[in-house]
């Protein structure tokens, strides 16, 4: 169950993020990293897709930290097309990891909506690169990853790619061009448009089944 909301900031590249943390009643046993869509299209930390995720992880014990991205609230910066953007979270988990010891110690869920998972997944190589700890789950919801790609990009074989049968914004197909390239699985919710409307109780009970294993 969720005790309490609070926000935090960390430092970016560009100056200030700041999040939103989602705490559990219990000692964490671990930490989400939830990540937003386009910030140019009304993307925000608030947004319902992250906070299903949000909700779903600190169900399972995690705390769940939702940054804003570089000009979204209290953020600094500007759209970076996902480059600086990840620069910052690549500071961000440093920052988190050192500040919040415990759950860093534990399980590590890393999962992004749309915009989000192109920023996810390049984090996750940007850590794999670097050798640094990886997250123990990869969650790609709506993925967009290869519309804003800079770089080789390197996942997990057990990524969780969720996708929208009717998603108008990122065709099905797209989403199954970038896991056909990685022989990735994807769960595909029939009918479900792009921000999963009228569907969000069928992916909380996706999400709670995978991280189920965590």
């Amino acid at each position: 169950m969720l005790a309490r909301t609070q926000e935090i900031s960390f430092q970016g590249v560009a100056g200030p993020i700041s999040c939103m943390l989602d705490s559990p009643t219990e000692a964490p046993r671990g930490w989400a990293l939830v990540l937003h869509p386009h910030p140019l299209h009304g993307g925000a930390r608030e947004n319902k897709i992250v906070t299903t995720i949000a909700r779903a992880c600190v169900q399972h014990g995690l705390l769940a930290l939702r940054p804003n991205f570089r000009g979204v609230g209290a953020s600094a910066g500007e759209f970076d097309h996902a480059v600086g953007e990840t620069a910052d979270m690549v500071e961000l988990v440093r920052q988190f990891t050192a500040a919040y010891p415990q759950a860093a110690a534990g399980k590590w869920v890393l999962a992004g909506f749309s915009f989000g998972t192109s920023v996810a997944a390049q984090l996750y190589s940007e850590l794999a690169d670097q050798s640094a700890k990886l997250p123990d789950v990869l969650i790609l919801a709506g993925s967009a990853v290869d519309r804003f790609k800079y770089r080789d990009i390197s996942v997990p074989e057990d990524t969780y790619l969720v996708h929208g049968e009717a998603d108008e914004v990122v065709p099905l197909s797209e989403a199954m061009g970038f896991a056909r390239q990685r022989d990735l699985p994807v769960v595909v919710v029939p009918d479900a448009g792009h921000f999963f409307h009228g569907k969000l109780i069928v992916l909380r009970r996706l999400l709670e089944q995978r991280l189920a294993s965590v």
